[in-house]
């Protein structure tokens, strides 16, 4: 069975924008306007548990990968910056 080719870095932020746009409910502009310091869980109305799980299988479906329970820390949904280093953990 073949490798799954893994993703850089850099292919990582425009999926990970557009799924945040459409698991959050929220234009696709405001979310392009995020840098990593963009507060997310806690900050956002939109980004609660419940979307936290959306997101969670959104990464999982989009990215091609399974996150385990134990690859996940409250942290790592703190800004855009932090998710951005969880997604680029789980596909390098």
């Amino acid at each position: 069975m073949a490798a799954q080719p893994q993703i850089q870095p850099s292919d990582v932020d425009a999926p990970l924008r557009s799924l945040l746009a459409e698991t959050l409910g929220l234009p696709s502009a405001r979310v392009a306007a995020f840098d990593a310091q963009t507060e997310l869980f806690g900050a956002l109305p939109e980004f609660d548990s419940m979307a936290v799980a959306n997101l969670l299988t959104g990464i999982e479906e989009r990215f091609s990968v399974l996150i385990e329970d134990s690859d996940v820390e409250a942290e790592d949904f703190a800004t855009f910056g932090t998710l951005k280093a969880f997604v680029e953990r789980l596909t390098s």
